[in-house]
């Protein structure tokens, strides 16, 4: 064991810079490798690179050296968990909306548009019980290291268990989109068999389908790969990306404040973990039951306008405020935050390309994570401008109010599988029930292109 006290004190808050960093690192990398090598390739080596990273982490002879294992620990998760998401999601955007090939989709499509909201707050949700038994084990473990190896142990149980393709092939969704065909037919066929149904013996809507998937492969084109950088030659895309950015920013950089105002003092550990993780099973199941009911981008303007009002009233009026109002407002200022980062994340995966849609999400992710790293930032230097911290992220979020009105409503909606299907993603009426789009691009590129397609649609 090591001592981090007196000259050696001001390494103890980097211990969550360091996690965060990591996952902040992995998110964005792996992403990249998400799209450029697949969701399977990047979710294997992952797990491979924790479990050794974990298992080094045990063994760490100094201090430095086990922040250095830690970090690179947090990012090969970071790829692992990201990689699962999006692999999640993408199969849900196989060939929806065309009325073809049910024995494909019957048993590939475990996140269609009606249940991709409860996939991924179930996942959640999972996420929030292993937070909330962590402390359970480190009672039980009383050492570091056997808890460490316990994860080592426990991450290449879970390789052993996904590590076999047939039970997390690659993703058919990402395989069709960059033109890799042949691959993708394979996995759709096997996933019929699987089903009890024969490919050759098929009704005539979806023998049409197979005939296409033939043909498709008969040319053997090279596989098209995409960066997300690709995405600032669109139009409207690359900012649907940028304000789901901003939102995750705020979402995960201004849960500080409302701790801080919930615990002025030097608070136990036990107290902001276990309210933090339970806030944020609340905040999944109200995400469960509003946003296929209301929709995503009116509860994401509910949760923001939320977060961004009990954040002025705490700055403006703590002093003169009861405890109790500011207890209140503490509460569902963290509750509106963890809502704001949960559903930033899931709107961000349904707007992005499947092409760039592993980078896309990582760089969402990442934006909240840089957020939530403003804290132990600030506590290297003695919590010195925690107060003009609090006013930049209630500034960003009255502000976040006005972008997100500029997001689609992508609820019931197939996933975008090329650039230009991301880019037809446009502003629909707020109130306006069904998932439609409207009849203007939000910004037109000039005034004949934008009377050109009135006089096209009618």
């Amino acid at each position: 064991m090591w001592s981090l006290e007196c000259e050696d004190g001001w390494t103890g808050p980097l211990g969550p810079v360091e996690h965060l960093l990591g996952w902040l690192l992995g998110c964005v990398l792996l992403g990249l490798g998400c799209d450029r090598f697949g969701r399977r390739p990047v979710f294997v080596a992952s797990l491979v690179l924790a479990t050794g990273l974990g298992a080094g982490e045990v063994l760490a002879a100094s201090f430095p050296t086990l922040m250095a294992l830690r970090q690179l620990h947090r990012g090969a998760l970071a790829g692992a968990s990201l990689a699962l998401y999006v692999a999640r999601e993408c199969r849900g955007c196989l060939l929806e909306g065309r009325g073809q090939a049910t024995y494909v989709c019957s048993g590939l499509e475990l996140c269609d548009p009606p249940h991709r909201l409860a996939f991924s707050m179930g996942a959640s949700l999972f996420s929030v019980a292993g937070t909330l038994l962590l402390p359970g084990l480190a009672l039980l473990a009383q050492d570091w290291r056997f808890l460490q190896g316990l994860s080592a142990l426990v991450t290449g149980t879970l390789l052993l268990f996904w590590g076999s393709p047939a039970l997390f092939p690659e993703s058919p969704c990402w395989l069709l989109a960059t033109g890799q065909s042949a691959r993708a037919r394979k996995i759709l066929w096997h996933f019929a068999e699987a089903s009890g149904v024969n490919p050759e013996d098929s009704s005539e809507e979806e023998s049409s389908l197979a005939t296409e998937l033939d043909v498709l492969c008969a040319g053997s084109p090279q596989p098209r790969h995409h960066w997300v950088l690709e995405l600032r030659h669109t139009r409207v895309a690359w900012r649907n990306g940028l304000i789901l950015g901003f939102s995750s920013l705020i979402g995960g950089g201004i849960r500080t404040s409302f701790l801080r105002s919930l615990t002025p003092g030097e608070p136990t550990f036990y107290w902001p973990y276990f309210l933090v993780a339970g806030l944020e099973a609340a905040a999944t199941i109200f995400l469960l039951l509003t946003a296929d009911l209301w929709g995503r981008r009116p509860v994401l303007l509910l949760g923001t306008l939320v977060l961004g009002l009990a954040s002025l009233l705490l700055l403006a009026g703590t002093q003169y405020l009861p405890s109790w109002t500011v207890l209140s407002l503490s509460v569902l200022g963290l509750l509106a935050s963890q809502a704001v980062s949960a559903l930033s994340s899931l709107f961000s995966a349904e707007v992005f390309p499947t092409v760039t849609r592993g980078a896309g999400l990582g760089l969402v992710l990442g934006a909240g994570l840089l957020g939530q790293a403003a804290s132990p930032l600030a506590d290297v230097h003695g919590r010195q401008g925690f107060f003009l911290q609090h006013v930049v992220f209630s500034a960003f979020a009255i502000l976040a109010l006005l972008c997100v009105l500029l997001l689609p409503e992508s609820r019931g909606r197939a996933l975008p599988q090329s650039l230009q299907d991301a880019d037809r993603l446009r502003r629909s009426p707020l109130l306006r029930g069904g998932p439609l789009q409207d009849h203007l691009p939000l910004l037109p590129a000039s005034q004949p292109q934008a009377r050109t397609q009135l006089a096209q649609e009618g």
